[in-house]
């Protein structure tokens, strides 16, 4: 109630500012974003917290006027118009190589930050700022790519939400079936792994007992979810998607359940990429379940692969025969799930593959190609299992051959996996998974489970 009090009372004090100012909407020509800049301007002369907040609130009403070629000169005018005051930067400079002070280095710092920093502060002031920056920083992503001095701008938006989307400001709350419905709406529009396609499989998800959901909140994004996982409580590690999410699956009695997996992790936010939430989701839902189920023994993932399918067709040294290299031709359709001994021949091929993508294939800098395993393994996980045909849906087969993976969290073992691939790109891998790499003389070392 306080807190919709002060909304109230900022968003009004916001509308009176707007009619006394003068900032009311205008016809704003989409495309120029002068007026924009010029307001900007006004907003950093040092006006009251009152008159601010209303500037604030007529900058953000004006960037929604404009197009994408308006809000790319907004973003340019930031970027070229915005940095730091030189003059006072250099003053700073000065002063500080005349007399070096390790205990006041204050000056030197406020004086390097850019000005369109303060800017993005003074615009968090209008009521429902927070969740418009967000959304400003999704605008920005979509140009970021192809204008490359926009990259400033991004850096500065993200240093500043990643402090505003601080992990001390996030709330986890668990979705179930009695969640209000614009939020259940929310998971339904921001699932990214496994498409939710009605209320009914949204209810089998979160509903029976051995199923959970959970999400992290921030105050200022009302019935926002950021992050949220889902939960399948299980007798035994799983190796396939399919049965956890089958219309008529059998219920796991709790009582028997010792496996938690993580089968989805969806970020909701796009204006928020970059910004890690899911370490600390995937901690926090495991001391949850622990609290409440003392019994649960393994906390494992049920992992995509997305990235496989991409890597076959364009990595330059795939370690393959071509014999084998031509088998691999099979997989741009899905017959060959279909024809028994042709699995068979691919599977021979593919978990070597596999195995290599994840222990040998890096980028520039080291760390591995594949996203969920830079996730996964960052976060302190081991890498326990590739798994045959884990998901043989259209999605599935054209990004990953159908593979799905396992990512063990073993907690006596998360801080030193966790800091060994911080320092070294070092991977935790369970023996089976190194089992499956060819050895130098191109004898593969697999296990043939094909029964």
């Amino acid at each position: 109630m306080p807190n919709d009090f002060f909304s109230d009372l900022l968003a009004s004090i916001s509308e009176r500012g707007r009619t006394l100012l003068r900032l009311g909407p205008a016809s704003i020509d989409p495309q120029n974003a002068s007026d924009l800049i010029e307001l900007c301007g006004e907003l950093l002369s040092g006006r009251g917290e009152a008159s601010g907040t209303v500037i604030a609130r007529g900058v953000l009403d004006r960037y929604h006027s404009l197009d994408a070629a308006g809000r790319l000169g907004f973003f340019e005018a930031l970027a070229h118009h915005y940095g730091p005051d030189r003059d006072k930067l250099d003053r700073a400079i000065a002063a500080w190589q005349a007399t070096p002070d390790d205990m006041d280095p204050g000056d030197l710092h406020f004086a390097s930050e850019p000005q369109r920093q303060e800017l993005f502060r003074r615009l968090n002031r209008a009521p429902g700022a927070t969740s418009e920056l967000v959304a400003m920083r999704a605008d920005l992503l979509d140009l970021k790519d192809s204008q490359k001095d926009l990259g400033a701008v991004d850096r500065d938006l993200v240093h500043l939400l990643a402090s505003w989307f601080n992990r001390g400001f996030l709330v986890l709350r668990r979705i179930d079936w009695s969640t209000p419905a614009i939020i259940l709406e929310k998971v339904i529009k921001y699932e990214a792994v496994h498409e939710i396609h009605d209320w009914d499989d949204l209810r089998r998800r979160i509903d029976p007992a051995d199923r959970r959901c959970y999400a992290f909140f921030h105050p200022a994004l009302v019935d926002e979810p950021l992050i949220f996982v889902e939960v399948a409580l299980t007798e035994t590690i799983p190796g396939a998607i399919a049965p956890l999410l089958a219309e008529d699956r059998e219920p796991v009695a709790v009582a028997r359940a010792r496996t938690a997996v993580f089968y989805s992790i969806s970020n909701c936010q796009r204006g928020l990429a970059g910004i890690s939430f899911g370490n600390f989701l995937i901690k926090q839902v495991v001391e949850e379940l622990r609290r409440e189920l003392p019994k649960l023994e393994n906390f494992v993932t049920l992992s995509p692969v997305p990235g496989f399918m991409k890597w076959l067709k364009r990595a330059p040294d795939l370690p393959v025969t071509e014999e084998e290299r031509a088998l691999l031709v099979h997989l741009d359709t899905r017959e060959w799930i279909e024809d028994a001994p042709l699995a068979a021949q691919l599977r021979t091929v593919i978990e070597p593959l596999a195995a290599h993508y994840f222990l040998k294939a890096k980028m520039p800098r080291g760390a591995p190609v594949d996203s969920v395993a830079r996730f996964h393994l960052g976060n302190g996980a081991r890498l326990e299992r590739v798994d045959w045909l884990g998901d043989v849906s259209d999605k599935g087969l054209r990004e990953s051959a159908g593979l799905m993976v396992n990512y063990l969290y073993r907690l006596d073992d998360i801080e030193k996996n966790h800091e060994a691939y911080a320092d070294h790109y070092e991977i935790a891998a369970s023996s089976a998974v190194k089992k499956m790499l060819k050895t130098e003389g191109g004898r593969r070392l697999l296990d043939m489970r094909l029964g």
